[in-house]
């Protein structure tokens, strides 16, 4: 580099920093960590809750939110160190992949890096530390393979594990103590999907009273509406018109154009000519002969008493959400134009009952026996908002494993025998492994074994003993054994029915390795200088 008058040029503008080395390194690991160790205390049946509450100008009073959901917590934070919103990337990745194992996924980067930073404080490169993490994770991914099972889709055993996995995934939530009764309602609902991986099918309604176990599995789709006055209450064999059309006739829609007039006859004849062109749209309508127009936009109530004369059932302003759910249970089509009359089997949507329901306080209606029987409704009941925000949570969380599990069919015990086998495999690997890649697989194996311990830790059990415990049942070859987190003791996972599916731990351990590997790799840190505003 040439030295004008020992002087280092300035390749930076003024402000920018630079973090450089070990120093850069350091920052990496210390706010991955950082994350990991926040929602740690989360992980499994016995974790504990957060709440999160939004702070700033009119939001003191806002709505707080009490979970112990990974990725909710993680959402909601707003950090400044890079690594940690990689942490915090990769548990969102992980919720929209497979919808559980937020938790895990940023607890295992963070013990993965807390493991690599003693290797590098041992002067071990970090190529090195990144060679044996991916041999480790290959032999980890193999091992985990190896040990899942699978059953057929139809049979009972395979309708078996569901019921396990769902108990398994809301052990960990609010709802644990009516898990059994909540794992069949959600086991349910997503065998009605026949395999379908559309969770748009499956609505879930959340209404304040009463308590956690009245919510109940409401064959059919419910939609938070009423019918329009002057129409009929309940309609069997309904044929259903969806649209996302304009039906207010007294807007000019000749939009920046004026009109001047100079009488309020004229005015009259403008308004006769827009109520002429709505009865037009209107008549175009009642060619498709159904029995009930539900529409995305307002009705006037021109057109309102147009279509209720006409024997049709009017249900107006369907949010976008329910309008879609409609289309998509009743097999119809959305439309905005109507010139093809000669298509209306095709287009209309069919059911064998729309009904006015009272749930709660609230009037909906109810569409039973819908063409595409595949859609059903949740409705959640609760003491809160709060209460019910985390059951919905948590419902969701199981509704998005069984998805999965649907769609994969293999799965592994639970009780963190899935981590422990895989880190036994690892530990196996590392004795054949020659040069410093052998302590980087050892690593991996010993931040496998911190999700087990922290589980233990968290029910406030021995973890010390516990896992060494867990180790001889392993050696011994008892490989369906696991953590029993109700008595904190080693017990067997297949009497327990603790089962997890393969899918969300694959993704977890390739996540989670993925991003440890990304921040390991970091040895310069670039904050760019800040835009000065310009003074007017």
């Amino acid at each position: 580099m040439d030295i004008v008058g020992n002087v280092l040029p300035q390749v930076l503008k003024d402000e920018a920093t630079e973090d450089k080395g070990e120093m850069a390194r350091l920052q990496s690991f210390v706010g991955a960590i950082a994350v990991a160790d926040l929602v740690k205390t989360t992980l499994g049946p016995k974790g504990m809750d957060k709440i999160l509450k939004p702070t700033g100008p009119g939001q003191e009073m806002s709505h707080i939110t009490v979970t112990n959901d990974g990725a909710t917590i993680l959402k909601s934070m707003y950090v400044e160190n890079p690594a940690a919103k990689i942490l915090i990337e990769i548990s969102k990745t992980q919720d929209e992949e497979v919808g559980d194992g937020t938790t895990t996924v940023a607890v295992l980067a963070g013990e993965l890096l807390r493991e690599g930073e003693k290797l590098i404080q041992k002067r071990i490169h970090p190529q090195h530390v990144i060679a044996g993490w991916r041999i480790a994770r290959d032999i980890a991914l193999k091992r985990l393979r190896d040990i899942s099972t699978e059953n057929d889709i139809n049979s009972q055993e395979f309708h078996d594990d569901l019921v396990k996995i769902a108990r398994t995934t809301l052990s960990s939530k609010l709802i644990t103590s009516d898990r059994d009764y909540f794992a069949d309602l959600c086991v349910n609902a997503v065998l009605r999907l026949k395999g379908s991986s559309n969770l748009d099918y499956i609505q879930i309604i959340k209404l304040p009273g009463g308590t956690i176990r009245d919510s109940y599995l409401d064959d059919g789709f419910i939609l938070k509406k009423q019918i329009t006055i002057g129409c009929k209450r309940r309609i069997e064999n309904a044929k259903i018109l969806v649209a996302n059309t304009a039906m207010d006739y007294d807007k000019i829609k000749i939009y920046g154009t004026k009109v001047k007039v100079n009488s309020m006859d004229k005015v009259a004849e403008i308004e006769a000519a827009e109520k002429e062109k709505m009865k037009h749209k209107v008549d175009k309508i009642l060619k498709y002969q159904p029995t009930v127009f539900v529409n995305r936009q307002l009705i006037y109530n021109y057109p309102e008493q147009l279509l209720a004369d006409a024997g049709i059932t009017v249900i107006e302003h369907a949010d976008f959400e329910g309008m879609e759910r409609v289309a998509a249970a009743t097999g119809a089509e959305i439309l905005s134009t109507f010139d093809a009359p000669e298509r209306s089997e095709q287009i209309l949507g069919h059911c064998d009952l729309i009904e006015e329901i009272m749930i709660g306080e609230e009037k909906m209606i109810k569409f039973s026996g819908c063409k595409k029987n595949e859609a059903c409704t949740i409705v959640l009941r609760g003491a809160s908002t709060h209460i019910l925000d985390e059951v919905d949570r948590s419902i969701h969380d199981a509704l998005c494993v069984l998805i999965t599990t649907v769609k994969n069919r293999r799965v592994v015990w639970g009780g963190g025998n899935s981590e422990m086998q895989m880190a036994a495999a690892c530990e196996e690997e590392a004795k054949k492994v020659q040069g410093k890649q052998a302590f980087a697989i050892e690593a991996f194996a010993k931040a496998l074994r911190q999700i087990p311990t922290i589980i233990c830790d968290n029910g406030g059990y021995d973890s010390a003993e516990l896992i060494q415990n867990f180790k001889v049942e392993l050696q011994k070859g008892n490989i369906t054994y696991g953590l029993n987190m109700t008595d904190g003791t080693i017990g067997n996972m297949s009497e327990l029915g603790v089962k997890e599916c393969l899918r969300v731990k694959e993704q977890a351990l390739l996540a989670a390795s993925e991003a440890a590997e990304l921040i390991m790799r970091v040895d310069n840190i670039v904050k760019c200088a800040p835009r000065k505003r310009e003074r007017a």
